[in-house]
């Protein structure tokens, strides 16, 4: 009789669960790869299918594309809702069927969720963007926003559709505010008869001393003239303090506005309470060094699921470098565990840099030993961003796509689908 060969089930088809999957190609076992969605997406470029850049199919592949030379590997659509560990397995909804799948080894990189301090209340006014489906509402609200304006008789409700506030200004805060403001100030201005979309305010708010805190101080200053010179208006040292429909309060100024967007926190999708593991306050699993999760060897966590700190003391912070990082080594580990070798050296985190764009002309880069702004900082920015997308047509259709707006000034995915604020579909 044949003996059955190993089930590794990996869970979450972004940078952690990719490189899991690629590490382990060549094994003698059998992967099942879970995803509530049939692609992986490019997050760090979401933003910008948001504002009106590139669409949603240049920054996102089908998983089952991706992986379709890899024979040891199943896909399946659908959503983890639990984990028993004493049974090893994983209970999954595809939203018509649920079942349990056995597993030996279990990978969870199943990313994080928008976090509004206890103000979930707020997120149907001010949502996140950490999907595709978010990116598309962002950019439908803000489209919007421009058709309302033109239409409106009314010079404060004209004010506020022109309003848009994004809150939290680290990278993804500051990335958007630069470029929602590019899209009023540039490539929208030719496109209205009644309004000057130039004249559309657009506030960026950040709880703390500056932005970019993540980044040294130079490159902070850096980026918040450089948004400034863009015409956003910079809000340090404030918190939001309410959210409604129609405004959101600011400290203690309620500030009329149709466009709010939630850029401030994140927390971990609930993989601590599937394991009845420890985590840290944003829920984020404590691991031991090889990302096992304690008490149990053959359950791994990767990504901003988990918190770890490395070989020589530092953090792992939740960037793409890092869950991608700890994705190939977890499958070293498994790998190892599988061949009956020893384990492989602890695992210590490359730190590749931050990088942050501006607008158009515009970024920081930090990497430690040199930092870098302006210009050359966004051409760098411009392509790694290139270089790391999932497959050669992502890398041609986004550098045209690029080329495209920066010679003309236009964006070419102001696309509104749907019926929105009342307005008539035929």
């Amino acid at each position: 009789m044949e003996r059955k060969r190993p089930v590794v089930v990996i869970v979450g088809a972004g940078f952690g669960g990719l490189a899991a999957v690629r590490a382990l190609e060549s094994e003698a076992v059998d992967i099942v790869l879970i995803d509530q969605r049939n692609h992986h997406l490019f997050q760090p470029l979401l933003y910008q299918v948001a504002t009106a850049w590139l669409s949603p199919a240049d920054i996102a592949a089908p998983i089952r594309s991706v992986f379709s030379q890899q024979e040891n590997l199943v896909v399946i659509l659908g959503k983890v809702i639990g984990v028993d560990t004493a049974a090893r397995t994983v209970r999954i909804d595809n939203g018509a069927i649920e079942g349990n799948l056995q597993y030996d080894f279990l990978v969870l990189a199943t990313g994080v969720r928008h976090d509004y301090f206890g103000n979930d209340q707020w997120e149907t006014c001010a949502p996140g963007l950490k999907t595709v489906e978010d990116a598309i509402a962002i950019r439908e609200r803000l489209l919007m926003a421009f058709e309302m304006a033109e239409m409106s008789t009314d010079s404060a409700e004209r004010d506020a559709n022109l309003t848009i506030v994004i809150v939290g200004g680290g990278a993804t805060g500051v990335e958007m505010a630069g470029s929602i403001a590019e899209l009023a100030k540039a490539a929208l201005v030719k496109d209205f008869r009644r309004i000057d979309p130039r004249q559309a305010r657009v506030l960026l708010v950040e709880a703390g001393p500056r932005v970019l805190p993540a980044f040294p101080e130079d490159l902070s200053a850096a980026a918040k003239h450089a948004l400034e010179k863009l015409g956003v208006v910079v809000k340090i040292n404030s918190r939001v303090t309410g959210c409604d429909a129609s405004s959101v309060t600011v400290d203690d100024e309620r500030i009329p506005a149709a466009t709010v967007i939630w850029a401030a926190g994140v927390k971990a999708s609930p993989a601590a309470t599937w394991l009845n593991a420890n985590a840290d306050r944003a829920g984020r699993v404590m691991v031991d060094a090889d990302f096992s999760v304690p008490d149990h060897p053959e359950i791994f966590v990767v990504g901003d699921t988990a918190s770890l700190t490395d070989a020589v003391g530092r953090r792992l912070p939740g960037v793409a470098p890092a869950a991608k990082q700890a994705g190939r080594y977890v499958g070293q580990v498994i790998r190892a565990k599988l061949r009956g070798q020893a384990a492989p050296a602890p695992f210590c985190y490359r730190d590749l840099g931050n990088m942050a764009t501006i607008g158009r002309r515009a970024g920081v880069a930090d990497f430690g030993w040199i930092s870098l702004q302006g210009p050359i900082a966004w051409w760098l920015w411009g392509i790694v961003h290139i270089y790391f997308l999932i497959d050669f047509r992502s890398r041609i259709s986004v550098s045209i796509n690029w080329l495209w707006s920066f010679l003309t000034y236009k964006r070419g995915a102001r696309l509104i689908t749907g019926a929105k604020r009342g307005v008539s579909k035929d």
